[in-house]
């Protein structure tokens, strides 16, 4: 089987591609120009140009595939660089759906984000379940994954504290750090799209990813200070404080954080993970077992 896959060079992605070779699928990616180079795996994939942003660029491209993966997300909007929620999510899956229709592939496999709502209090939140609205609607033969934070070897997460516990050992949180998330590792998400692709029993559904932890934000923080040896001093910023900070600063890319991030992160990002491990047979990586293969690396 041939697999079309997009946002094959981000975190998610490249562990994707690593899982879909080994397991012989052929892939075929699409990348914008200039990021060729990105792949590690050039030799074994199918580099086509293009962006799912860009429905012209998509013509041909998916022909000859039987499914489509679409991992395309960012995490903030620079709008002045034309990057939008709304173009990346919505307008990009929109895009990919009527390519997939057009050119004859009926699976489609969608990255979402747990937390996805029509109601959602915020852009990401939004744009997120319109492009679940729109695979549902497709008539394709879709599956829909949810997944809360993600990590594991090059996430932007869990490597973000630890390099600040290693240079300067304290961590800003905002407000109390009692709110909950469920951190899932990559291994675990990507095994899951993985196993997606032929399962027929998969089709129509979607599942909320989370680890097998709910973990409260401080004791997160506790955890990655434990596995490096470098005991945690917190300091905790007042939410209102926090979020006029990042209202005026969030458009500077060295932010760490935006203010719908934060209105995401007091919300919490639990979900029951137990219908996905079950559902695929994947034995789920608890947190610290999982940051301690490649922290202490």
């Amino acid at each position: 089987m041939k697999i079309f896959l997009t946002g094959s060079t981000g975190f998610v992605g490249k562990r994707i591609l690593q899982d879909l070779l080994e397991n012989k699928y052929q892939v075929r990616c699409i990348a914008r120009q200039g990021s060729e180079q990105k792949f590690a795996y050039d030799k074994d994939v199918d580099i086509v140009p293009g962006d799912i942003t860009d429905a012209s660029s998509l013509t041909g491209k998916l022909a000859g595939c039987d499914a489509v993966i679409n991992l395309v997300g960012i995490i903030r909007e620079f709008p002045g660089k034309g990057i939008t929620f709304e173009k990346l999510h919505y307008e990009g899956t929109a895009n990919l759906v009527r390519a997939a229709r057009e050119q004859g592939v009926r699976r489609f496999i969608q990255m979402s984000a747990l937390g996805a709502r029509r109601e959602g209090k915020t852009q990401y939140q939004q744009t997120k379940f319109r492009a679940e609205e729109c695979v549902r609607n497709s008539g394709l033969d879709y599956t829909i994954f949810r997944p809360s934070i993600i990590f594991g070897p090059g996430d932007k997460f869990v490597n973000l504290f630890a390099n600040m516990l290693k240079v300067q050992q304290f961590v800003p949180v905002v407000g109390k750090g009692r709110y909950q998330m469920q951190p899932v590792a990559v291994e675990n998400v990507s095994m899951g799209f993985v196993k997606s692709i032929e399962q027929k029993n998969a089709i129509g559904k979607a599942f909320n990813v989370g680890g097998p932890e709910k973990i409260e934000f401080d004791q997160i923080i506790n955890i990655i200070g434990e596995v490096i040896s470098a005991p945690p001093h917190k300091i905790h910023i007042p939410v209102f404080v926090m979020s006029t900070m990042a209202e005026m600063l969030d458009w500077l890319p060295s932010f760490p954080v935006t203010k719908e991030q934060i209105v995401m992160l007091l919300e919490g990002n639990v979900c029951d993970e137990k219908p996905f491990f079950e559902h695929f047979g994947i034995k789920p990586i608890g947190f610290k077992e999982g940051i301690s293969k490649y922290l202490t690396a």
